[in-house]
């Protein structure tokens, strides 16, 4: 078989969705690490967004973060488009159902509602980035407001942050979005370990574990973040 049949056939499409799932995945972590720093300003009230800015500044500057930010765009257009292609696929199969319903004996609800729980996620990934990466790259909208260090000017990514999360519909999309994102990641990590061969029963019950723990904490994390600037928990 050729590489590209491989890669356009069902098993070679799921191995492109668990690794691009997987670099996603590691993605998430980074994101939610340098948001996080926005809580130094509960701990340290004369913070004022600082440690959040400055990182915010390096991952913005910086020539190799910009690279990858590339790669991470592409990953996330392979990722979303061998996953409408697997949902299609997976419908067109499923067009003559089964006479009794297995219900979650045959699958979780949230193994078959990827598609669903996916496109949620890409609604609001277009939001998020209406909110955030269009004005710090390209309109600087909302970004009047200047954060300076060492005597130099820089956008103040926290004082946007403030004004976004001070309506609450956008505070419950995107809690409903993390909420999303959470059944997404716990279905995502047990298929990629899956697809990539994993089958030893003590390697599956570490990856299952660590997968719901992660799928449980980093939509956490983010959920936490519109909620505390809207609750004034920070930014007050």
């Amino acid at each position: 078989m050729k590489w590209s049949e491989f890669f356009t056939s069902s098993v070679g499409k799921k191995l492109v969705m668990a690794l691009t799932g997987l670099f996603l995945i590691s993605f998430l972590v980074v994101h939610a690490g340098v948001n996080a720093c926005i809580f130094k300003d509960y701990f340290v009230t004369t913070d004022d967004g600082d440690m959040f800015n400055r990182a915010a500044d390096f991952m913005g500057k910086t020539v190799v973060i910009r690279i990858m930010e590339v790669v991470l765009f592409l990953g996330f257009l392979v990722h979303i488009i061998q996953g409408l292609t697997l949902e299609a696929q997976n419908r067109s199969k499923r067009k003559v159902g089964y006479q009794v319903s297995l219900g979650s004996r045959g699958s979780k609800w949230y193994s078959r509602s990827m598609g669903l729980l996916g496109t949620i996620l890409l609604i609001f990934l277009i939001l998020h980035w209406w909110h955030f990466w269009i004005p710090s790259r390209f309109t600087q909208a909302g970004l009047e407001e200047v954060w300076m260090s060492n005597g130099r000017e820089s956008h103040n990514m926290f004082a946007l942050m403030q004004v976004t999360f001070s309506e609450w519909w956008v505070v419950i999309v995107y809690i409903a979005a993390c909420i999303s994102l959470a059944w997404h990641l716990v279905h995502g990590f047990q298929s990629a370990f899956r697809t990539l061969g994993i089958s030893n029963s003590r390697y599956i019950t570490l990856a299952n574990t660590l997968g719901i723990g992660y799928s449980v904490l980093i939509p956490l994390l983010f959920a936490l973040m519109p909620l505390s600037f809207k609750m004034g928990w920070i930014g007050a």
